[in-house]
Order: structure tokens, then C-alpha cells, then sequence
């Protein structure tokens, strides 16, 4: 009897300090809170009102969306913006996850060295995208920056050029700068897939004659499906969130132009002023940021309910 109510007792006692285990997410979900559930609804409260500078005026429905959409300068500064988010898109999944997936099935194949170069190829990651950016801005100057600096001295004079200068080759240049920062992290995502993929599927595939590009395409690819569909997410919201690698290098105003305006800094832009003497349209930029967080949350739930699907198949 004794002994049965000990057990009781200490299974109340138990069961009494669980709550404490609850208690440790609560830091987490403040912070979460805090920084990314509030500024969304505080985006579409703010997108319902006129604003003179920073302060709240009246109740306006939706008309800062009609504004957006339909009133110059701002929809069709929109639509540029968006065209060059969608050219960010295209060419990172080209460039940068090609050769970060390239990279890391030379790794995977255990090359000489592959560490070093896994290390290598990550170490931009680990710069500041601000730093990243003025230092590429150095690089690509006309005049002494080392990349024409090169060219001239090789005497192809004819190529060297105004990279960032240029409305044809701004963001280009722009984009592929951070295809050069972003492709170790990417690389390691490839990496980790091609490390789940089975040996032996490897094996009996080689044997039955895929070799190369082949057993890249028909065994390895498929068998890498949820890595692939990760990176393709991640970098869609990299490419539709991009802001401190081009406002680094071009600035507020997307310069030469707005060749390089993308949708962030198009929002930066129209929120909170170019600094060239204009106060910023608050509730427009506030539609905006509402415009950019509904095209970003739907296209990944597109893709993410696609994989639960594959998956369940």
C-alpha cells in the first residue's frame, strides 16, 4: 500500500513538472511572433490606410492596392520589378544551382582534395551580403576594377566593359554575383541528397550499362526529388526576397535606370522614400509588401503541397 502510494506521488510530481517542457518553445514563438506574424498582419492594417509621411490618416479600403495597380509611376515600376524578380529566378536556377549541383557530385564522386574544396566553395556564404556587394562593386569598376583590369591587359580591350553601368548587363552582372555568394550553401544541400541516394541502386544501375549523364538524369535526379524541390523553393524566395546585394551595389533607385529595381527595393523605395527629398508613400509600399508576401507564400505552398502529393504517391 505503501509503496502504491509513492508511485502515485511521484507520478504526480511527474506530471507536474511537464509543464516546464512546454514552457521552453514559448522564447522561440515570441521571437517568430514578434518579428514575422506581426509585421505581416501590421503590413495589410497599414495597406487600408492614407499615410502623410509616417503618420496614419483615414480608413481607404483597398485603394492603395488600386493605386498600385493601376496609378504611374507605381504599376509600372511594378511590373518591371517583378519581370527582373522572375529573370533573378531563371538565372540562379540555371547558373547557380547548376553549377552548385555539378560541384557537388564532383565532391560526391571523391575527388582528391574534396574537402578542401567543400570548405572552398562555402566560404562566401560566410560573408556579409553587404560586403559581398561592395566588394564586387570594386571588382566590376570600369576603370580599375579588376575584372577589365584583366581583359585589357590579356588585350581584349574590346570586352572590357561597364558592367554595372550598363542597362543590358546591370543585373546580370548583379544576379550572377549572387550565384557566386549563394552557390557552396546549395552545393551542400546537393550534396546531402546525393549522399541519401543508395549505392547499390548506383551499383545495379552501372551495371546495367547508365553511365555519365545518363545515370545522372535516369537514376540519380529522380532518386533526388525532395532535395531538388527544396532548392528550387529556397531559391524562389531568395530570388522574390532579393534587397541588400542590389541596394549595395546600385542603390535605392535600381540604377542605371531601374534595370536592377527589383520588388524589394521597389517596397524600400516607395515606403520609405529614395532619399532624393520624397517622404515615401507608406500605405502604397505597405500593398506592396502584402502583394509580395501573397506571391511568395502561395507559389511555395504550390510547390510544397506538390511534394506531399509525390510523396503520398
Amino acid at each position: 500500500m505503501e509503496h502504491a502510494n509513492n508511485v502515485s506521488v511521484n507520478r504526480k510530481k511527474k506530471n507536474g513538472s511537464n509543464w516546464i517542457i512546454h514552457a521552453f518553445p514559448i522564447p522561440a514563438v515570441v521571437v517568430y511572433t514578434l518579428f514575422f506574424v506581426y509585421p505581416i498582419f501590421a503590413a495589410f492594417a497599414y495597406s487600408l490606410f492614407d499615410w502623410k509621411g509616417m503618420t496614419m490618416g483615414k480608413f481607404n479600403y483597398f485603394n492603395n492596392f488600386v493605386k498600385l495597380f493601376t496609378q504611374e509611376p507605381f504599376n509600372g515600376m511594378f511590373w518591371n520589378a517583378l519581370k527582373h524578380n522572375v529573370y533573378y529566378f531563371v538565372v540562379e536556377m540555371i547558373v547557380q544551382n547548376g553549377i552548385a549541383f555539378l560541384l557537388a557530385y564532383i565532391i560526391f564522386k571523391k575527388v582528391k582534395g574534396a574537402q578542401w574544396f567543400k570548405v572552398a566553395y562555402f566560404i562566401p556564404r560566410l560573408l556579409s551580403i553587404i560586403v559581398v556587394g561592395f566588394m564586387w562593386k570594386l571588382i566590376l569598376n570600369p576603370n580599375t576594377g579588376i575584372v577589365n583590369v584583366i581583359l585589357k591587359k590579356l588585350g581584349l580591350d574590346s570586352l572590357a566593359h561597364a558592367w554595372l553601368g550598363d542597362p543590358n548587363t546591370a543585373l546580370t552582372s548583379v544576379v550572377l554575383v549572387n550565384c557566386w555568394f549563394a552557390i557552396g550553401f546549395f552545393m551542400l544541400i546537393f550534396l546531402a541528397g546525393l549522399q541519401s541516394v543508395s549505392t547499390e541502386v548506383l551499383e545495379a544501375a552501372k551495371l546495367d550499362g547508365a553511365t555519365g549523364f545518363r545515370l545522372i538524369r535516369s537514376v540519380v535526379l529522380p532518386m533526388m526529388f525532395q532535395p531538388i524541390v527544396i532548392v528550387i523553393v529556397m531559391t524562389f524566395i531568395q530570388a522574390f526576397e532579393a534587397f541588400e546585394l542590389v541596394f549595395a551595389m546600385q542603390g535605392s533607385m535600381g540604377e542605371p535606370y531601374y534595370s536592377t529595381d527589383l520588388m524589394a527595393v521597389f517596397f524600400y523605395r516607395t515606403a520609405f522614400g529614395s532619399g532624393a527629398g520624397d517622404s515615401g508613400e507608406l500605405g502604397v509600399g505597405s500593398a506592396l509588401a502584402v502583394v509580395m508576401f501573397a506571391i511568395i507564400a502561395t507559389i511555395s505552398a504550390v510547390f510544397m503541397s506538390y511534394v506531399n502529393k509525390k510523396n503520398a504517391e
